[in-house]
């Protein structure tokens, strides 16, 4: 019998779209998109996106992004907990019940940003000989670098979080397309609509002390 995930919806330019391919698509999308509008219900759909994910994986053998699914969860934990549990010094003007949204230092970035050069240079030589068919072995682990510390930046509720996942979505968009995906380009550009929306968005709430 056929596994349901293995279910093709449709092709596009020649390339199946699976219904694996879909269901994480969308929940990936509506995740983002409750996080921009400042919805603490973006976790809940996070954890049926990261389970969502994890199969995704599973079923195509990508066992190194599968491996980073519990990193992942634990982020979203961590996230569903500061955001409706922030101290007394935190708390959103908006909503005293919610942490309100701030901005890292200028210290602080550039911390970010040795961090998820040290995490890619280890990730990818890693990749590079656990498997070595990945034809992006150093984009792959900079991209993945740069979704957990935006995913970390997302869950401490931080502005800068919408500019690394900005960097992500253009990245992304050019690692799909170097193998000839057509699908997930477009989900990229989606996921970069929300983005570019949610920077402004967050940005007020910022100004508002939200």
């Amino acid at each position: 019998m056929l596994d349901w995930m293995d279910i093709i919806l449709f092709d596009l330019a020649g390339r199946p779209v699976l219904l694996i391919d879909l269901v994480s698509s969308v929940l990936g999308l509506f995740c983002v998109f409750l996080a921009g509008r400042n919805s603490k219900y973006n976790f809940w759909v996070g954890y049926l996106y990261t389970a969502a994910l994890f199969l995704l994986f599973w079923n195509k053998n990508l066992y190194a992004n599968l491996l980073l699914q519990p990193v992942s969860l634990a982020i979203n934990i961590l996230g569903h907990y500061r955001w409706t549990h922030p101290g007394s010094s935190e708390r959103s003007s908006v909503d005293r019940r919610s942490l309100r949204v701030s901005m890292l230092s200028g210290q602080e970035r550039l911390i970010c940003l040795f961090g998820v050069l040290l995490v890619a240079f280890a990730w990818g030589w890693l990749l590079d000989r656990l498997f070595p068919a990945d034809p992006h072995p150093y984009l792959d682990s900079v991209v993945t670098a740069l979704i957990l510390l935006a995913q970390l930046l997302s869950s401490l509720k931080k502005w800068d979080c919408w500019l690394v996942w900005l960097a992500v979505n253009v990245t992304q968009i050019m690692l799909h397309l170097s193998v000839g995906n057509v699908f997930m380009p477009i989900v990229c550009a989606l996921y970069l609509i929300n983005g570019l929306w949610s920077l402004a968005t967050w940005m007020k709430l910022y100004r508002k002390n939200g």
